[in-house]
């Protein structure tokens, strides 16, 4: 049903085309399956947008399906496994992941235009990396231990007990499609939970993908499930709202979250949300400059400009301002723009053109309201030879206003306003001002600064002299209306998992 032939190659050496279109369906219960309403829809390359796929279109008598079948594989052989047996079979996912890794690579690439040198280093390697970090942290995690006393001196042991939250509804979105999938689905499955996963309906493929390494790795039937679709009344919507759902966790922006909240709070349903972000850097007088030059090109353009940590405030000391725009500018003009398999290509197309239309109408409130284009402000040159890509010009403004909607608004797209600032206060205050506070970057050779002002900033995650640096042992998760929760290390297992007092009288 659904990787029958393997993605098309690239027939010039310059594009990844799929000259054989395939079908994807859901994977329910260990096995591909077709909706029952018959309907699909089209996966459409964001390089050219030529037919990548018909995906089936999952409907409410599929996602009672998918969510049914995990929930019998929670009280079948999965919830009666050993820990280290679940941990042993997350590991031959990831080697499957690995074994596998160019097909893996392709699909990620056909799906998002993003380039092979990205996906191949960060996607595909984080991808299966979840797995085997979770599969060791469920079995090292330490758990309380009470010795107490009672009225008749013979005391009493308070211990914790782990067990699985139940079926879990996985909401992954289409920047990092199998990192931030598996990231979610990693350690569900290690603390013993089953999942049906809603990908993105712009980025199903890898998803669908993993269904077969799943089964070749002896997970069992109803583990880990997909439902294809949309949101609003479709897939999302009949998952996120199903009673037999325990808990919830989505990554997406901050609107559909709320959405998903007010689903959720039907039965009392856990959720753990991580939305969107308007991440700031601040760039001090002290800073290296050339280090915070390139740590600022790649924050702000890598992806596309399409990552939730991504940098699109940058607020540089003034004494620095002139040199770091022009080195700024600079660096980003020379960004290797074109198709995943292009040579040295360092940036792609937006996930679509409907994506791009979003982009390009702040590139035009930008000018609107009085911004200064620096560089780009327009549609990339590669939609001459891709004339179906989504394609884009990386953006850099100066002189906009705190209150202009690039400064305030998300936009996801490879843009940044450069704005200058002159002393530390002023820097914090403008830094945590908005209504997100997912990340920011603290660029300054200041150690006494550097600890300082990290710790004020309103924000779940903060880098100094860095940038996407990542201990996966670490808390991750947003502040206000960048999210929920916290993943990542332990902090990911408090979600996944119900935690039982037993108080034993001795």
């Amino acid at each position: 049903m659904t990787y029958n032939r393997p993605l098309g190659q690239s027939l010039d050496g310059n594009m990844l085309k799929n000259t054989n279109p395939m079908e994807i369906g859901h994977f329910i219960n260990g096995k591909y399956v077709k909706g029952t309403s018959g309907e699909v829809f089209e996966n459409r390359s964001p390089v050219d947008g030529s037919l990548i796929s018909l995906v089936h279109e999952a409907r409410q008598d599929e996602v009672d399906q998918a969510v049914m079948a995990a929930r019998r594989a929670l009280k079948g052989p999965w919830g009666k496994m050993s820990m280290a047996e679940r941990s042993a079979i997350l590991y031959k996912v990831a080697e499957g992941i690995e074994a596998r890794f160019d097909e893996f690579l392709r699909a990620e690439c056909a799906d998002t235009g993003k380039p092979w040198n990205m996906a191949s280093h960060i996607d595909i390697p984080r991808g299966a990396a979840n797995f085997k970090i979770f599969a060791d942290l469920i079995k090292n995690v330490p758990d309380e231990v009470f010795d107490m006393p009672t009225p008749d001196g013979a005391g009493a042991l308070n211990y914790a007990a782990r067990g699985p939250k139940g079926v879990i509804a996985v909401i992954s979105p289409w920047n990092l499609p199998l990192l931030l999938m598996t990231w979610k689905v990693g350690p569900a499955l290690a603390c013993g939970n089953t999942v049906v996963v809603k990908p993105s309906e712009e980025t199903p493929t890898t998803t669908a993908l993993l269904g077969e390494v799943m089964n070749a790795a002896g997970v069992p039937e109803g583990v880990y499930n997909v439902v294809q679709g949309f949101g609003p009344e479709s897939a999302g919507a009949y998952l996120t709202s199903h009673p037999e759902v325990d808990a919830i966790t989505f990554t997406g922006e901050t609107r559909t979250g709320e959405i998903i909240m007010q689903s959720a709070a039907i039965g009392l349903r856990n959720i753990s949300m991580e939305c969107g972000g308007k991440n700031p850097a601040l760039i001090f007088a002290d800073a290296d400059v050339d280090k915070a030059v390139a740590g600022t090109v790649r924050s702000a353009f890598v992806n596309c400009g399409q990552v939730c940590l991504g940098t699109e405030r940058v607020y540089v000391q003034r004494p620095l301002y002139e040199e770091f725009i022009a080195k700024l500018a600079d660096q980003a003009r020379q960004l290797v723009i074109g198709p995943p398999d292009g040579k040295g290509v360092s940036m792609g197309p937006l996930i679509s053109l409907e994506h791009r239309n979003k982009v390009l109408s702040y590139y035009e409130k930008a000018v609107a309201q009085g911004a200064d284009v620096v560089l780009g402000g327009g549609i990339h040159s590669a939609v001459e030879k891709f004339p179906g890509g989504a394609w884009i010009e990386p953006t850099i403004w100066t002189g906009v206003k705190d209150t202009d909607a690039v400064m305030k608004e998300e936009i996801f797209g490879p843009c940044c306003s450069v704005v200058p600032f002159d002393d530390e206060d002023e820097a914090v205050q403008r830094g945590n001002d908005s209504e997100y506070g997912l990340c920011a970057a603290v660029w300054t050779e200041n150690l006494s600064r550097a600890h300082r002002v990290a710790a004020q900033m309103d924000v779940g995650l903060v880098w100094v002299n860095s940038w996407f640096l990542r201990d996966l042992r670490t808390a991750f998760g947003g502040a206000k209306q960048s999210g929920i929760g916290r993943e990542g290390g332990v902090h990911g297992l408090e979600f996944y998992t119900e935690h039982k007092n037993i108080c034993i009288k001795l």
